[in-house]
């Protein structure tokens, strides 16, 4: 049986007069009596097909007219002129008069409807039927595209001299930063495998392989919390390149991201990607991965409220914090004290904060501030104009730690941006955010930890002050690549000098020992000579989803996992069998909770 000799988006004017044979779903119909009409879709489109009494055998229209939604059939029929055309559709100047249909399977009740459901519905409903849901256009799109996406990848990694090469998915545990997947090994009992975070070692070892140009479309696995932009389970392209230097990886791969950019999105990136240092990212915006598709930019009060009246601002100062600003335009009307106090719970909820002040400049010139009596005038109007308020804004401050300080407000900065409508969501902004630090300290554990990863090189700058014993505001040859506030992708100029690598164990407060048990089949092939090396990665998830200007990376992902970690669809995970533990020598220790507290 020939089930087609055209799909569903194809046929045009110039097939007119053609028999034809159609395959695919019951979109909708319209019975008219002695018409049926139905509307039948592919992934290539749909094509209006014609059931006319005066042409199709009885039991044709008798079968046309009982049809359901999301049905599959076959028919065959003619091609026509249509008298009403549809010119929203690339079929719409022909419709097919059917001779033959066969009901190639019903379908049953539908849990939601496949058409004209684009913005609600329930996303659990989507994800346990996503079979479903990817028959809806916006869904099949985002699939395409991501096809799309890395068939252009490919492309341009093949013309610029890169090798394709696979690396192991089980793999030895490492600190990487996140929680290992592990998975137990039955031939060796006790020992365990891990999903890889990233493939960083091998593609660093296929430098020192000598393969020179590295790419690979990778499963990568982190056990983290999950957010909207974040999954267990993700896509990465992972890059590496031999005798590079940091501009050299740049510019190869912003050329592969305008490339992929045009692809997606139509549109042409007709500048040079702007280099911020990763201090003043944090100074101006509060974040190492800026939206800089608008303003409302952080100030420093640091040094006006060192000497003010308000002990709160200077206590902070004295014990070696910060003051920071950012200023609500034409939000003195908006933000009453009701949305003030929301965003100081958002401050302190999710980033610290003791708390945050605020001035209000009313439209009159008038000031009113809970803070405004500890204050001179003219260490007002000195506040007024480092943060270059105008009459009809608000201005919002927080006074901590450095760290809370920039988290707050970089939150706070997109909250307002959002909430003000400050932000052009058709415009998209390219930035390269580099130099980050080597070290950051961690206060839960009271130990420094690698900001990048170890592997990162220290900037030659910085390099005599590291070996000399100090480890603040040690700087890295890093770039990452950010878009619309999302970044898209980050790498580094690679150490490898075994001997630095190394000293940068011991400064993260790793022991000889712990370094040979980690990284010792690592760092041994740094002596048998390892190039001058770097690279970067991109999660493919997220910087689709930030293209398609989509809300969530479920979006642009087939089979993804919901914030819980759960697959709706195949319920995993899931119980295994006590047999299957006992074949790997594990036993649960898990209790739940709710049945300790029934006894």
């Amino acid at each position: 049986m020939i089930y087609r000799t055209h799909n569903l988006g194809e046929l045009r004017k110039e097939n007119i007069g053609q028999s034809v044979t159609l395959s695919g779903w019951v979109d909708t119909t319209r019975d008219f009596g002695g018409l049926t009409f139905v509307d039948l879709r592919d992934r290539e489109g749909k094509t209006q097909v014609v059931f006319d009494v005066d042409v199709a055998p009885k039991e044709v229209i008798e079968t046309a007219q009982k049809l359901k939604n999301e049905s599959v059939i076959r028919v065959v029929g003619t091609v026509k002129e249509r008298t009403n055309k549809n010119m929203n559709i690339p079929t719409g100047e022909i419709e097919v008069f059917a001779t033959e249909l066969i009901v190639l399977n019903n379908c049953d009740v539908l849990p939601f409807q496949i058409t004209g459901t684009e913005d609600n519905l329930n996303e659990n409903i989507r994800l346990k039927y996503r079979y479903l849901d990817i028959r809806r256009p916006k869904m099949l799109n985002n699939i395409r595209m991501r096809h799309k996406m890395i068939m252009a990848i490919r492309n341009y990694m093949d013309d610029h001299g890169f090798i394709d090469v696979d690396t192991p998915l089980l793999n030895k545990s490492t600190p990487e930063g996140a929680r290992d997947f592990l998975v137990p090994c039955r031939i060796n009992p006790g020992t365990f495998y891990a999903l890889p975070q990233s493939p960083q070692l091998f593609k660093q070892l296929l430098m020192i392989a000598g393969v020179d140009r590295y790419f690979q479309i990778a499963k990568c696995f982190r056990d983290e919390d999950l957010r909207a932009d974040r999954q267990f389970e993700f896509t990465q392209l992972d890059v590496e390149m031999s005798f590079v230097e940091m501009e050299d990886v740049m510019n190869t791969i912003e050329g592969l991201a305008k490339s992929v950019f045009t692809t997606i999105t139509g549109e042409t990136v007709d500048y040079k990607f702007p280099i911020m240092p990763y201090a003043e990212a944090m100074s101006r915006f509060g974040s190492d991965k800026p939206d800089v598709r608008f303003g409302v930019e952080l100030k420093d009060l640091t040094d006006i409220a060192k000497d003010c009246g308000f002990k709160a601002f200077k206590s902070v100062v004295e014990g070696g914090g910060i003051v920071k600003a950012i200023v609500a335009p034409q939000a003195v009307t908006k933000f009453s004290r009701k949305v003030l106090g929301e965003y100081e719970e958002y401050a302190k909820r999710y980033f610290g904060a003791k708390g945050m002040a605020y001035v209000k400049l009313a439209e009159d010139g008038s000031i009113s501030s809970p803070i405004a009596k500890f204050f001179s005038e003219e260490e007002m109007r000195n506040i007024i104009e480092r943060t270059e308020a105008q009459k009809g804004d608000v201005i919002l401050i927080i006074a901590d730690k450095a760290k809370v300080v920039y988290g707050a407000l970089g939150g706070m900065r997109l909250k307002i941006g959002k909430e003000l409508e400050l932000i052009n969501n058709d415009e998209f902004r390219f930035l390269w955010v580099v130099d980050f630090p080597m070290f950051t300290f961690d206060e839960e554990e009271q130990r420094y930890k690698a900001e990048h990863h170890p592997f990162t090189s220290i900037k030659a700058e910085d390099m005599e002050a590291f070996l000399g014993g100090q480890t603040e505001n040690i700087r890295t040859n890093t770039y990452d690549m950010v878009l619309n506030g999302f970044e898209i992708g980050g790498g580094s100029i690679r150490i490898f000098n075994p001997e630095i690598q190394t000293k940068v164990f011991d400064r993260l407060g790793l022991s000889y020992e712990e370094a040979r048990e980690k990284f010792g089949f690592f760092v041994d092939a740094f002596k048998y000579g390892a190039p001058p090396h770097g690279g970067l990665a991109f999660g493919l998830d997220r910087w689709l989803m930030v293209m398609l200007k989509e809300n969530s990376i479920r979006e642009v992902i087939p089979f993804p996992k919901t914030n819980k970690g759960q697959c709706l669809m195949s319920e995993a995970p899931n119980i295994v069998d006590k047999s299957q533990l006992d074949d790997l020598y594990l036993a649960s220790t898990y209790e739940d909770k709710e049945k300790i507290e029934e006894k």
